[in-house]
């Protein structure tokens, strides 16, 4: 066992070149599984130890390929990280010339959609391949501070040698991931890169705080948006009877009427107009309207039995959809929310709440944090979830999709139970 990790402050603290020799014999032994003077750092082992699971050449690495550029217009145009460009760059690239970096900001995929900085670092970007269109995840390119980030779900850097691909380590890289301020779901990564000599301890908590602003900005946006909905939707309901709801393209509420508000209505991930079925509403007529839909909930019985599959299965993306005699219904999962759902798929018997707890935080007096959070799914899930104890309703059957690794499960995740499911298969 190795006496102690490698820390980026203990980095800072002597010259780059030294630091780099440093962390290429601590990569060097762990690739030839010898035992390494210094261990490295604990998101960087994880990472590591995906990467030797998952195959990943140490010396070139995999080939993504490139996006078209049409492909990447198309995402650009629709990725909500477009909307706070004008935040990154006022953040970011104010002193790009000077640090002698570049700004790269990557979708929830890794695909690089935006780079921008330093002209002379952005040359030598291209030899590494960190251009517009590339594929940045961490099973494709090994460990750095895009794809790192998107799997733990942190802000993370990445110096010299802790790069798993031998190309990378004369590089530096710090990312943050940023996830809608609204559901936690994964939008992107913001990363700074430079050459070894750009490496700075304070560049992490910079890039941090940056991509928290991007997401304050993106809240700011919404609220205009649902207000915006709001005027619109006003006269609609004014002319009908019966229940009724207002929401924007993501489900957000607008505007009630004949309901009790809930911020949230879990929208089916394509959803069109016509009769369709919502686990917290029931059978509902579906229209279009401006920026939003109007939903109309019909008074008829529930649909029978459903069946509930919660998806586990990749590492940065987590479903869970319910399908009935009415139709099908799927969302994406924030991190805590897949955690949670995971736990009570195990036990269909039902959890506490300080069970819950214990199983998140190992610590089971944390019960208004779960309950906080269960209301939460509680908000998209509907009677499809029940309480004391919180389980899913016994009407459903439930197939719970895991990785092939169990090393795999959720990789973001500290959770006591989450460890304890990826070295031991699931008894419940």
């Amino acid at each position: 066992m190795a006496d102690s990790s490698m820390d980026v402050t203990r980095l800072a603290a002597m010259d780059v070149p030294r630091a780099a020799r440093m962390l290429s014999e601590v990569r060097a032994a762990a690739l030839a599984g010898r035992r390494a003077p210094l261990a490295p750092r604990p998101v960087i082992e994880q990472s590591w130890g995906r990467m030797l699971r998952g195959g990943v050449d140490p010396d070139r690495g995999s080939q993504g390929g490139l996006l078209s550029p049409e492909e990447v217009r198309r995402r650009r145009e629709e990725s909500p990280l477009g909307q706070v460009l004008p935040v990154l760059r006022q953040g970011l690239l104010s002193v790009a010339d000077v640090a002698r970096h570049i700004m790269v900001v990557a979708d929830a995929d890794g695909r690089v959609l935006w780079r921008e900085g330093s002209a002379a670092v952005l040359r030598k970007a291209d030899g590494l391949g960190l251009v517009v269109g590339a594929d940045w995840r961490e099973d494709v390119v090994g460990t750095n501070g895009v794809g790192t980030s998107a799997v733990a779900r942190r802000p993370v850097q990445v110096f010299a040698g802790e790069h798993f691909v031998r190309s990378h380590t004369s590089w530096t890289c710090a990312g943050a991931p940023v996830t809608d301020p609204r559901d936690g779901r994964l939008l992107g990564v913001v990363d700074v890169s430079g050459p070894l000599e750009t490496m700075h301890p304070a560049t992490l908590a910079w890039v941090e705080s940056v991509a928290g602003l991007a997401e304050a900005r993106l809240k700011e946006l919404h609220l205009i948006a649902l207000e915006r909905l709001r005027a619109e939707a006003a006269p609609v309901l004014a002319r009908l009877g019966g229940r009724a709801v207002v929401v924007d393209r993501d489900g957000w509420t607008a505007a009630v009427t004949g309901l009790p508000y809930t911020p949230r209505v879990g929208l089916p991930t394509a959803l069109s107009a016509g009769r369709r079925w919502l686990p917290v509403l029931g059978l509902c007529s579906v229209e279009p309207l401006a920026g939003g839909w109007l939903v109309r909930a019909a008074d008829e019985p529930p649909p029978g039995a459903v069946r509930i599959v919660l998806d586990l299965t990749r590492p940065r993306r987590w479903t869970v959809t319910a399908f009935g005699q009415a139709g099908s219904w799927s969302r994406e999962l924030s991190p805590r929310h897949a955690e949670l759902l995971y736990l009570l798929a195990l036990r269909r018997a039902g959890r506490s709440a300080a069970d819950l707890a214990a199983g998140l935080f190992g610590d089971p007096s944390r019960t208004v944090t779960v309950r906080a959070e269960m209301s939460r799914v509680r908000r998209y899930l509907g009677a499809l979830l029940q309480h004391r104890p919180y389980r899913f309703c016994d009407e459903a059957e439930v197939e719970l999709l895991l990785p092939e690794d169990p090393r795999e499960l959720l990789p973001h995740s500290t959770a006591p139970a989450v460890i304890t499911g990826r070295t031991s298969p699931p008894m419940e």
